[in-house]
């Protein structure tokens, strides 16, 4: 029975993956990246709640993208509900992601190509390219963790389709006992891949099964339309009025270290930098969207700064010892300089003669 629902598992996950030909470009590849765009996680511990709503980020710059298409990125073609702003922090433990995109409400119960859907992509091999999803040559028969070392890429895709909005989704107790990145609940699943063609979630793949692979993400995800703030459950669907004007948040979060010995999840090291992408899918018009009609933040990889703020924090408890050593010293050394006048003018000042009446019988 185990084996059998594993099965289903996998094959509700190759949905999002989609048919290997829906990956074919109209032309030939062209890439015109800004070098100045990227997105820097700043040290901010305790600072956000994992619940889809973006008000606790408020203090957080972002960093805003334009959309365009993933295949062809024309810019007559961009997203036309806006930009999509990328926030990132990390607490020294976890780092944390907040997706902002602005877009009419559009939500279809069970059906998640009708539904608004995020993904984050990060290069895990050095060889693994933006384009082409790793850029592994191999193709499906012959793609394996030998035939395409180098080219591994780290995935995160969360279709909302079943998940109710504020819930966290993501690595549970049920699928990460089966030892796979799956996620039966939310569909909010940790994958990796070497091409388009070639993808699976953490712990599967062509040579066979690991059950010590784990779902490493969680995540929730906020429609500014709402106006139930104490929690919603299933019953509630559709939540909110179709084609309600408003914003789309997506919050994610995931250690910086995992246990992965597989190569199958990027590593993020506190003052190190790492490749990422963004990727977005909305139901234009009402059509529902297919694998590869998506949107991306860059035609090529954004650089990913963890900044390490914790040696901010040592100079500047440093320094504030330094302040409060030298306002003591400062003290001590006024207080002793009035002490040694006032001696000084005690032992210099001459004594007064003192009255003796002599006796007049002397």
């Amino acid at each position: 029975m185990l084996r059998v629902l594993l099965l289903l598992l996998l094959f509700s996950c190759s949905h999002w993956v989609g048919r290997v030909n829906s990956h074919q470009e109209s032309g030939p590849w062209s890439c015109e990246s800004g070098s100045e765009i990227h997105v820097a996680a700043e040290f901010k511990p305790g600072l956000v709640t994992l619940d889809g709503r973006a008000d606790d980020w408020k203090d957080i710059d972002g960093f805003e993208f334009s959309l365009l298409p993933a295949l062809d990125p024309d810019a007559d073609k961009e997203y036309k509900g806006g930009k999509m702003t990328v926030k990132a922090l990390h607490d020294g433990n976890n780092v944390f992601f907040l997706l902002q995109v602005d877009g009419n409400y559009a939500y279809s119960k069970g059906n998640s190509n009708k539904c608004p859907s995020v993904a984050l992509m990060f290069q895990i091999g050095e060889a693994a390219t933006y384009h082409s999803m790793g850029g592994c040559k191999e193709g499906t028969d012959t793609c394996t963790n030998k035939t395409c070392k180098g080219y591994e890429v780290d995935i995160m895709h969360f279709s909302i389709g079943n998940a109710i909005p504020g819930r966290l989704y993501g690595g549970n107790p049920v699928d990460n006992g089966n030892g796979n990145g799956g996620d039966r609940f939310g569909h909010l699943v940790d994958l990796y891949a070497w091409n388009p063609h070639c993808r699976y979630l953490d712990g599967t793949g062509p040579s066979g099964n690991d059950t010590s692979a784990q779902n490493n993400w969680k995540g929730a995800w906020w429609h500014s339309s709402f106006n139930v703030h104490s929690g919603f459950v299933e019953e509630d669907s559709p939540y909110s009025s179709d084609s309600q004007k408003g914003t789309y948040y997506f919050e994610f979060s995931r250690p910086l270290r995992t246990m992965d010995r597989l190569q199958q999840d990027a590593q993020f090291t506190i003052g190190g930098s790492s490749k990422m992408a963004v990727a977005f899918w909305y139901p234009d018009d009402g059509n529902p969207w297919h694998g590869s009609g998506h949107y991306s933040v860059n035609c090529d990889w954004v650089p990913l700064d963890i900044s390490p703020g914790s040696s901010k924090l040592t100079t500047a408890a440093r320094g504030g010892s330094q302040d409060v050593a030298s306002a003591f010293g400062l003290l001590f050394s006024v207080i002793s300089i009035c002490l040694s006048v006032f001696i000084a003018y005690r032992v210099a000042k001459p004594g007064e003669a003192r009255f003796v009446r002599m006796d007049e019988n002397l």
